[in-house]
């Protein structure tokens, strides 16, 4: 008997008289964008949102900027150097420029005392990489840690322009340090004649006779209070508004989608065509909204964070002294952002402890949570040399917290702020739409948002 002959009909001959069960197209790159889902959203009207705050008099810190040479070195970028308040006023670049190449990178040993407290200031120190720790006399003989600062961070800068009698706290060396050092007599020595600088010190002492503010560094407002026995004069007051309030305007993500129309009249079963390459071009916008949010460098939120709202983690891992610092910068702290593996890396340091973390129901689904508040992945922050940030924030508008920005009632809108509109068909039959969506993220107050930086998600 012939060993090909069968019984029955073959599969390979019956195949293509039958049909598969098919799957919508699938996309590996969607994520869980929590971000995008718990943030309280309001509705711009015209393009621009408008954040009125009080006046504040204070010189506000940011953080120093740092460029690659062509060595490979790192330098200064020195209109960045107005951040410092010892420079505020400087507005002369090429001054600012002086400077920082007056700067002299430094290396410091883990656990090296960069200056030791008691001693004369003579310098200002400017972080380029790692963590200094800095400590201060205790009541009760043993020394207070006050903090740890990171890249962009600088201090020293007190003694400056006063007659500083010595540092009142040492600066350690947690990590391997590099930082420029800039010596007072080098800074007078480029300032001294120009009129800019006489310009910026008067700035500053009338900064320093300034009226009195509050606690936040706001214009104060005058009140009385206490025993009304004795009829005292009430004193009149008024509350200062900031002349100059900062506007963020609506983001965009556009994109346009072509689509031949054989495809499109043609191959529509069991899934049409059009319909599925718009909805993952929309996954793909909302994704690239997510990054831009967190990433970008006019208002994302890494970005967006003030400079006394971030802090450094102690030992380099996240660990829950480190998470609770974080909580104990604002009030009612409502959500924690973070890489997974961030996460992960905060879990393993609760093992290492024998803590075990809260859960919360977010949307119906058991969430991590620490101090009751609940931790959400977002794998759009970035980690880089085995670093990465943790996010914490108070949100919605009522609680001056974080808000997202759109725009909704837009033509032939799709989604809230997203619009799907049809372009036309060209010579060689191409359908095209212009798919649009508008957004972006604001900072109401600056105790909104902070940032716990400089954290290891390696396993130690």
């Amino acid at each position: 008997m012939d060993k090909n002959l069968t019984s029955s009909l073959p599969k390979h001959q019956a195949r293509p008289l039958t049909t598969t069960h098919k799957t919508r197209p699938q996309m590996e790159s969607i994520s869980s964008r929590h971000l995008l889902k718990v943030l309280p959203w309001v509705n711009v009207v015209g393009g621009f949102y408008r954040v009125n705050r009080r006046q504040i008099l204070e010189i506000r810190p940011g953080k120093v900027a740092f460029k690659t040479n062509n060595a490979g070195n790192p330098e200064i970028v020195g209109s960045s150097l107005t951040e410092m308040p010892s420079f505020h006023y400087v507005k002369d670049n090429s001054l600012l420029d002086q400077i920082a190449s007056a700067g002299a990178l430094k290396e410091f040993k883990k656990d090296e005392t960069i200056v030791k407290q008691g001693s004369k200031p003579t310098d200002i120190y400017i972080i380029v990489s790692g963590k200094v720790s800095f400590l201060e006399p205790g009541v009760f003989d043993a020394a207070n840690a006050t903090g740890s600062m990171g890249e962009g961070h600088y201090f020293g800068g007190f003694g400056l322009y006063t007659d500083a009698k010595g540092f009142q706290y040492s600066a350690i060396a947690r990590t391997r340090v590099s930082a420029f050092k800039i010596s007072y007599a080098a800074i007078k020595k480029i300032l001294s004649g120009s009129s800019d600088y006489k310009n910026h010190l008067k700035e500053l002492g009338d900064e320093i006779k300034e009226q009195k503010t509050n606690r936040k560094g706001e214009t104060i407002v005058e009140l009385f209070s206490g025993h009304a026995d004795d009829q005292p004069d009430i004193p009149s007051t008024f509350v200062a508004y900031d002349s100059s309030p900062r506007e963020y305007e609506l983001y965009t993500g556009q994109t346009i989608l072509k689509i031949h129309t054989k495809v499109a009249d043609l191959y529509n079963s069991p899934y049409n065509q059009t319909e599925e390459q718009v909805r993952l071009t929309i996954e793909e916008l909302r994704e690239a909204q997510e990054f831009e949010m967190i990433n970008n460098p006019d208002f994302g939120l890494l970005y967006s964070a003030d400079f006394r709202q971030r802090i450094q983690t102690e030992s380099g891992a996240p660990t829950p002294d480190d998470m609770d610092e974080l909580l104990s910068m604002r009030r009612k702290t409502q959500y924690i952002f973070a890489h997974s593996k961030a996460i992960a890396a905060f879990l393993r340091e609760c093992t290492k402890r024998g803590i075990y973390p809260d859960t919360i129901e977010i949307d119906g689904k058991e969430t991590i949570a620490w101090r009751g508040v609940p931790i959400l992945t977002c794998n759009k922050i970035p980690i880089k040399n085995g670093l990465t940030s943790i996010l914490a924030m108070r949100t919605g508008e009522e609680d001056q917290g974080v808000v997202g920005l759109y725009q909704m009632g837009l033509p032939e809108e799709v989604e809230p702020s997203l619009s799907v509109r049809y372009m036309g068909i060209d010579t060689k039959a191409i359908i095209s739409y212009l798919i649009t969506n508008y957004f972006s993220v604001a900072v109401l107050v600056p105790d909104a948002l902070g940032i716990l930086e400089n954290v290891e998600v390696g396993i130690h």
